[in-house]
Parts: structure tokens; sequence; C-alpha cells
């Protein structure tokens, strides 16, 4: 029998320094050669597939691009086309292509979300409203105007291995006995591929990905809620029967689907986990291997990654399997990946700033960093409501003893129904990434703006820093966008509000006295929204210019409750747009 496309393609890397490459991800149903054929003469490539868990993946080199051109490409899987498909779904869609940037190109458009929970099939009732992916996806294949982005960032939760759909409920219940752990959420690999299934097989999402690069993370939710909260929260799972196989399963699915095709041509062909999975007929006892370590010994693995578009640095990074749960050594990133963080932010600012003495010295015109924008990239917010920031920082401070062991016993309980998790509820590292952000937008070769990425909070806005010493000369913003589709509950939604609200700054102050933990080394103000909907960011970077828009999904229309079958009823809808330039 003939090989079939099972899920893909997936265009993930496209290179920028060489503007020549690309990869692409497909699985397929057996044992293959998976090929890209491109229109454009010389360009393609080819691999073979390789499996894990009896599921079989290929990572596509595609070489003899040409810089600064579209291309159309098509999926063969030994020899047979297989994309684009025959149905009739994807009749309607353009053809799916390949854009690379120029030579030397600078501008780069990045479109970024989190928080994705599968949409429900054609036809039936969507209660939490049209899926932000889907409404871009519809824009950019029936709008040839449209501004496409250069790359999509996933910021964690793509999949949601503990919120489980009904359907997917009914699958699980087939395989196994329900009523014993983990229940209703997903035990084991081929359970998580259920998920990426349910995500990726949406039409318009699977055209979209096909299309547009996309880089992503983990959050909890692709592992499970409150992943990694505290010391004694991974002691409890580590005592129950199931959780052994989910974290395993779990990281493994996660490097299968999202962390692969993260990596560069050049970092594949270094990986040895890569290697090892790709040199057996079966690469799942290398990939498994590699799973129980990183569980294991997270700082021996790393998840975090760097990208560079033009004069644009993306640092991407760890907050879940990095941290570090000891509550008297309690950090965000572990020592490495801290000091990893720091090198790739700091990469080539010294030699700019040498570079800036050396010309001053000699009457010229200073050298230019290294980059003109850097881009953090993390699941969790940096900057939170002033309220929430406070009750997480005096949540960790009891959690640690300040208050004694009633006091801790009740912080560690609240910890896990609040989700008290983020930057705030690990100071130590909070104060460490506002002094390296302060550091790297000062002085010779600053960038123009530094922008923290998030999501995971249900809802976006905008917040900017103020340093009581003046601060640094790049614009800095914390830039939260969530979710892609998914919903919050009113109560939430009101507490988000209320954080940025001067009675929950009082309230906030009064924890801090109560916790002892002080004041945040900077303050911080909400410069735009709160937005609440299905909804992402898009930031344009053009030299040392940078516009933000943020978009929300919205239905209209007698119809508006349907998918991609009543397409026209769904729209892509502009709720801000702001330059974010520093001014004189």
């Amino acid at each position: 029998m003939a090989a079939g496309l099972r899920l893909g393609p997936l265009l993930r890397h496209v290179d920028w320094e060489t503007a020549d490459r690309a990869t692409v991800w497909v699985e397929a149903d057996r044992p293959c050669t998976a090929e890209v054929r491109c229109e454009a003469a010389g360009a393609g490539g080819s691999a073979r597939t390789f499996q894990i868990e009896g599921h079989h993946y290929a990572l596509i080199p595609v070489t003899g691009l040409t810089p600064g051109s579209s291309t159309a490409y098509e999926v063969f899987l030994d020899g047979r086309r297989v994309w684009p498909l025959a149905d009739s779904e994807f009749t309607e869609f353009p053809p799916s292509t390949i854009r690379t940037p120029a030579m030397g190109a600078d501008d780069v458009r990045v479109t970024f979300g989190s928080c994705r929970w599968a949409a429900p099939p054609a036809g039936e009732h969507d209660p939490i409203g049209p899926d932000a992916l889907d409404a871009l996806a519809a824009r950019l294949a029936f709008d040839p105007t449209a501004e496409r982005p250069d790359v999509l960032i996933l910021l964690g939760d793509q999949v949601y291995a503990d919120a489980t759909s009904k359907a997917t409920q009914q699958w699980l219940a087939a395989r196994r006995d329900l009523s014993e752990p983990p229940g209703v959420e997903v035990a084991d690999y081929e359970e998580y591929t259920r998920l990426y299934d349910e995500s990726w097989l949406d039409p318009e999402v699977r055209w979209l990905l096909s299309t547009v690069p996309s880089l992503m993370i983990f959050d909890d939710h692709d592992v499970i809620d409150d992943w990694n909260t505290s010391a004694a929260w991974l002691a409890e799972m580590r005592a129950t029967a199931w959780w052994r196989e989910r974290v395993v399963s779990g990281l493994m699915s996660y490097w299968a689907y999202q962390h692969l095709g993260n990596l560069s041509p050049a970092e594949l062909e270094t990986d040895e986990v890569y290697a090892a999975v790709r040199e057996t007929p079966d690469g799942t006892d290398a990939l498994r291997a590699f799973a129980a370590r990183a569980d294991s010994d997270p700082a021996g693995v790393r998840w975090s990654y760097r990208r560079d578009f033009g004069r644009t640095r993306l640092l991407m990074v760890d907050t879940r399997a990095a941290r570090v749960l000891d509550e008297d050594k309690r950090a965000m990133l572990d020592a490495d990946e801290a000091r990893w963080l720091r090198e790739q932010a700091l990469d080539g600012k010294a030699l700019a700033g040498d570079a800036v003495e050396g010309d001053a010295a000699a009457g010229e015109a200073g050298t230019p960093g290294p980059y003109d924008h850097l881009l953090i990239g993390t699941s969790l917010p940096w900057l939170l409501p002033p309220a929430i920031h406070d009750a997480e920082s005096w949540n960790a401070a009891l959690c640690r003893g300040e208050r004694g062991p009633r006091w801790a016993r009740f912080a560690e309980d609240l910890r896990r129904r609040a989700d008290l998790e983020h930057w705030a509820a690990f100071p130590a590292s909070f104060d460490e990434l506002t002094r390296l952000i302060a550091e790297v937008g000062s002085g010779p070769g600053a960038p123009a703006t530094v922008c923290v990425l998030s999501g995971d909070v249900h809802h976006a806005y905008v917040a900017e820093p103020v340093w009581r010493d003046g601060g640094p000369d790049a614009r800095v913003l914390q830039l939260t966008c969530s979710p892609v589709h998914n919903a919050i509950h009113t109560s939430v939604r009101m507490g988000f509000r209320f954080g940025w609200s001067r009675a929950g700054r009082r309230l906030g102050h009064a924890l801090a006295r109560h916790g002892r933990t002080g004041r945040p080394v900077i303050d911080w103000e909400r410069t735009g929204g709160p937005w609440f909907g299905n909804q992402l960011m898009t930031l344009a970077l053009r030299g040392r210019a940078a516009d933000l828009r943020l978009e929300q999904a919205q239905a209209f229309g007698k119809r508006a409750d349907r998918r991609h079958a009543d397409r026209a009823h769904t729209r892509i809808v502009t709720m801000d747009e702001r330059n974010l330039s520093k001014g004189p």
C-alpha cells in the first residue's frame, strides 16, 4: 500500500542567514521517503522518515531556494504526490509557498500568541468563538493584498493534555478505563498524537502552518496544568503510578512535533538526539531515554533557542522544564540556562561597544550593536498586573517559610489553586531578568527596543517598566497576547482588571509588607489593554522602527457560530495599532 500523509506539512525553519534553505515537517502513515518539490528549478529536498512509537516523521531539508523569492511547493511520499490534498476543503486554498528573505534583509513581521484549544469540527457550535489562527489563515488565503507574517511564534499550550475534547474523551474510552488515573487526560505517547491530530488537521490551520514558518515553545498544558509549579507538587506527582509515562511521553511528543522544527539545518547536523533516532529502524528507545533524562535532570537539556532575523534577535526561553524548585534556591531558570540567556542577549554587544570607543577616539560615528530589536519569548509574562505580581512574590515568601510552617502550607495550596507561578513567583529570577534587560538596553550598541513576548493569561495587554534611575536607552515593553482560541472566566477577568487598579495596588503593597518582600526593582504601567478575546499580536520591525498591531477573531452574520464551512462569517479585526519606537 502506498504511503499516505497523516499530518502536515508544516513549514518550520526558513534560513535568514543564507536565505536559500528551509525545513518542512511531515508525518506519514508508514516508512517512506518524503520529498519537497518546489516550483522553482533546482529547489527541493528529501529525507527518509524516522519512527517513534509506530509513527513516522520526516524533517525535510529544502535547499536551492532563491533569496527574496516565493516558490510554491508540493510534498511527495515515495514518489506519489500527497500535498496539496485533493479534498474539496483544500482545493480553494492557494498553493503552499516558501518565502525567503532577500540577502541582508532587516525588515521582519512577527505574529505571536498562545493558548489554543483545538476548534471543534466543521458544523459544530464553537462556544468560545472563532479561532484566531483560522481567521488569520482565511485572510491570508483569500485576500491577495494581506500582509503575511515572516514567522508565527506560538508561545505555549499548543495542545491541552489535561483538558481534552468530548471527541477525544470518547476515543480515550475506547482505549482504556477512564475511571483509572489520569482519567480523561492523556496518558501516553499515542494519546498525545491524538491531540496534535485534532489541532493541526483543522483545514485553515493546516494550510496556514504549511505556508508560514513557525517557532514554538511549551507551557504547562502541553504536559499538565501547573507543571513544575513547586518541589512539593513535583514530589506528589512522582509518587503517582501514571505520572512517569505522562511526562516522558509529553516530552517525547513535544520533541517530535514542536521542538525539532525549531532547530536550524546547521543545528540539526550536530544534534545527537536527532542522529540517534534516525540511525536505527525504530528511534523510540533513543528518544524515550532522552526524555527520561530531560525529566530527571532538566539542567542537562536545553529547550531554549535563538533565532536571528536580520537585525532582530529572538531568544526563546524555557520557563517550565528549566526551573529550580528548591524553596531556598527557587529560580525560573537554572544557572546554566540563565547563563545561556545572558550570553545570547549580550553576544556581539561588547564588540560594538569597543568599536564605539575606537570610533569616538577617531572622531567618527559609532558602530551599531548586533541587533536593532531584541525579542525575549517567555510563555509566562515578566510584568503582570502589579497586585498580582505582589501576590505572587508574597506567596513565594510564605512558601519558603517567611511567616512559619502554617502560613507555608496555606501558601502552597493557594499557589496551586491560583496558578501563582509566573516570574514574580521567582523573585530572584525576576530581578535578574530585569537587570539583564536594563544592561542589554543601555549604552553603546543598545537596540531600539527590547520586547518580552508572552501569553498564558488569556488576555492581552502592553506594559512598560519605569526604572527609578532613568532606565535603559532602549524602549522596553511587555507584550502579552493570549488566547489564540480559549476562554477566560468572568471572575478571572475581573481579577486582572482589579490587578491594575489603585485599590489593587494598595492590596499588593499590603501583601508585600506581610511577606516582607520589599518593592520590585522597577515600577511599570499598563499602556494598552486589557483586551479579551481570541487574538494575535503582530510586530512589524523595520530598521530601528517598530509597530504593533493587536487583532481579534470575530464572528458576524446569522451563521457566525460555524467554522470553515462558513468562512465568510469570520473575520479578523484590528483592535489596536501603535508605534513602539522610543521618542527623543
